[in-house]
């Protein structure tokens, strides 16, 4: 174990997500959100491919027999990535993100219904709780004042591609769940880059744009920091406790906040930053209720969870 390595490695990693969704909100909507689907697995897959390569015996690690369930996982993974990268196209990427940290909350409702998970009194509290903070992060987008500065109708749909997102996002994690323990974590991962891509190219039949020089360049990025981005949090949870290192997923807001404002001229606004606030309180508070009760999920669970939120 070297936490401090791993928090290094995570960090990296939560760098990487942003950067990823940086580039996929400088492609402002130009190009088709399945077509982006598409590239940003297509081009992840090489340094998964290499990773895993590296690992040796690459048929072993990504050998399924529940082709079926990396099905399913797949879809709904895959509705969370459209949705995230649709939202972008209408608000600001430290919003989104904010927005994004909904997903744990999902997590929790719906594996005690899937799953049978037992959810202690205090948990539905920080859930409560952090869905308040989702509250505050949107009063701006409903309201008439924030919504005739925003754009009305941009700002609603975002916000609710950006929680549609988020829950997409849990169900996909409580799949993980159940296929963590049965399948390889390098095959959860392979799997659902190949059947994401195959769901991407099967959009090109609504239409496709040929990227110019800066798009093909946003595209590759795209790919890139998405596929490094799993890795490097694959590689942190050898070195520590996913419990330890899952808080540090919320840096994403401080990463978006930077980049939005160094790149997109785009600052949060003080709801944005307070209701992310709560929500990752929200989030860490229901991660220390789950290390004390003993209930710690694998290092692959965690490491695809966090990976896809990302995505």
């Amino acid at each position: 174990m070297n936490p401090r390595k791993a928090i290094v490695l995570k960090i990296a990693a939560t760098l990487c997500s942003t950067a990823m969704l940086t580039c996929v909100k400088g492609l402002e909507g130009q190009v088709p959100t399945g077509e982006v689907v598409f590239f940003r697995s297509l081009v992840a897959l090489l340094p998964l491919l290499v990773w895993l390569g590296l690992q040796g015996n690459v048929f072993a690690l990504t050998r399924t027999q529940n082709l079926l369930g990396h099905l399913g996982r797949s879809i709904s993974g895959t509705c969370g990535m459209y949705f995230n990268y649709l939202a972008l196209s209408f608000i600001p990427l430290a919003d989104a993100t904010a927005l994004s940290y909904a997903a744990p909350l999902f997590t929790v409702i719906l594996a005690a219904l899937m799953l049978g998970e037992r959810v202690r009194p205090l948990r539905w509290l920080a859930i409560a709780l952090g869905f308040a903070g989702v509250l505050v992060m949107l009063a701006p987008h409903l309201s008439l004042a924030g919504a005739a500065a925003l754009g009305a109708s941009a700002s609603i749909i975002g916000s609710g591609c950006a929680l549609l997102a988020a829950f997409s996002s849990a169900a996909s994690t409580v799949q993980i769940r159940y296929l963590n323990g049965r399948e390889q974590p390098g095959a959860i991962v392979l799997w659902f880059s190949l059947l994401t891509t195959l769901v991407g190219a099967a959009t090109w039949v609504f239409g496709w744009v040929m990227p110019h020089g800066t798009q093909w360049l946003l595209l590759l990025g795209i790919g890139a920091f998405g596929g490094t981005a799993q890795i490097l949090v694959t590689l942190s949870l050898r070195h520590a406790h996913a419990s330890l290192l899952a808080p540090f997923e919320y840096s994403t807001l401080l990463w978006s906040s930077l980049l939005g404002f160094v790149l997109l001229a785009q600052l949060p606004t003080w709801t944005t930053l307070a209701g992310g606030s709560i929500v990752a309180a929200a989030g860490v508070f229901t991660l220390w209720q789950e290390r004390r009760g003993g209930a710690r999920r694998g290092a692959g669970t965690q490491a695809l969870a966090q990976a896809e939120r990302s995505s």
